[in-house]
């Protein structure tokens, strides 16, 4: 998956348990378990918040873009019909 998710990292720095996180975040051991391990198909915008707020970060300490492999960072992007701004 192109996001990696870094909470192991910010959790090592904060010396705090999944447990502990889970429960001042106020989502299940489980399911901080599946966003944890990159296995969760979408966060909301109000747990991401809460995580960061409880881990004081912000989401970029959390989420990362990874490219799937080394031919996607040769490739150009697509043109998807954006303008610059003049």
């Amino acid at each position: 998956m192109p996001i990696a998710v870094d909470i192991d990292v910010m959790l090592a720095k904060r010396k705090m348990s999944v447990g502990e996180l889970a429960d001042r975040v106020g989502i299940t051991p489980a399911n901080l378990a599946v966003l944890k391990n990159g296995r969760a198909k979408a966060v909301r915008f109000a747990t991401l918040a809460a995580l960061c707020e409880v881990l004081a970060c912000q989401p970029g300490d959390l989420l990362r873009w990874e490219a799937e492999d080394a031919q996607a960072n040769d490739a150009p992007f697509e043109d998807h019909g954006v303008l610059d701004a003049p």
